[in-house]
């Protein structure tokens, strides 16, 4: 039987690659929060529904055409990191001394390859120098001016500090100088030929001091990709999710539990953090294209889309 269906792979002009199954799915958040509807305008509604889904738009489009899971949340990152609305990139808080200082990871499901960049305050694209650190170091994370150096080496874009600067970050920092701001962008995808891959983004917590780092470049934390069981990327308060290893452990309870996708979320985002203090989510996409968006807080930017042609965004 195996040599006739050779035989009429061969006579029908296709190949084995041909017959890989069409199946992606993608998910991407900006942020998680005690956010409430009341705390916006319409028209502020309309411009993060708009600028999310443009995001997701980029990832389908590349998933679409047979492009690759780590290409597709690299790109869907960069253009979340270029947007001012989210706390990445272009719009990252500021530090208590008024600096913006950039942490960013991504991760290979199909061989556990990873990247990271934290406390970099003149790369454009710090998801991009993530990559870089993955496929042309032989290193996973990098820090601080020396990060900065291996992305000048790299031909890695950089800019003057003066380039994230934005007056509602500014603001924020000043009207807020006890209080702390969570926020993060992400994207999880899997692609046709069967790999996961993961991105993270963050400018960290508005005020934070002495180069605090949180779960975003922490591979296992805040980013995770495994292609035996999912993706994850998360937002929230990183210290809790470094804690308690969230993207691994959802991960791990698939795999040595045989947990599905949406039950390993909801026992460590809805049990175990929850039940210790943290606050914040996920997003994940399992090897079958099963999506989860899950969050204990309030809100949490999110949209998602499949080959089925099932899609969704959400922020309550």
């Amino acid at each position: 039987m195996r040599k006739k269906i050779l035989i009429l792979l061969l006579v029908t002009g296709f190949t084995v690659k041909n017959c890989l199954p069409q199946t992606w799915s993608i998910a991407v958040h900006g942020g998680a929060g005690n956010m409430k509807p009341e705390n916006f305008t319409k028209e502020q509604l309309d411009e993060y529904e708009r600028e999310m889904n443009a995001a997701l738009s980029i990832g389908v489009e590349i998933l679409n055409s047979g492009g690759t899971s780590l290409d597709a949340v690299e790109q869907v990152v960069r253009y979340l990191e270029d947007c001012p609305l989210f706390n990445a990139g272009k719009g990252a808080v500021f530090t208590h001394e008024g600096r913006n200082e950039l942490d960013a990871a991504i991760m290979d499901g199909k061989t556990l390859m990873a990247g990271s960049v934290a406390g970099v305050t003149d790369v454009k694209n710090p998801i991009s120098l993530a990559r870089k650190i993955m496929e042309d170091s032989p290193h996973v994370m990098l820090a601080g001016k020396g990060a900065s150096e291996f992305a000048r080496v790299k031909g890695v874009e950089t800019v003057d500090s003066s380039y994230f600067f934005t007056p509602q970050r500014w603001n924020d920092l000043q009207r807020t100088l006890s209080k702390e701001k969570m926020g993060t962008v992400g994207c999880v995808a899997l692609d046709v030929h069967g790999n996961l891959a993961a991105a993270t983004s963050t400018g960290g917590m508005t005020n934070k001091r002495w180069g605090r780092v949180g779960d975003a470049p922490i591979i296992g934390a805040g980013t995770y990709a495994n292609n035996s069981t999912c993706a994850v990327s998360a937002t929230g308060h990183g210290e809790y999710f470094i804690r308690y290893t969230v993207g691994y452990d959802i991960s791990a309870l698939m795999e040595y539990q045989s947990l599905s996708l949406n039950a390993a979320v909801e026992r460590v985002i809805m049990g175990k953090l929850l039940n210790n203090g943290g606050q914040g989510g996920v997003i994940a996409v399992d090897r079958s294209g099963n999506v989860c968006m899950m969050m204990n807080t309030s809100g949490m930017f999110r949209a998602y889309a499949r080959s089925n042609g099932s899609n969704g965004f959400a922020i309550f």
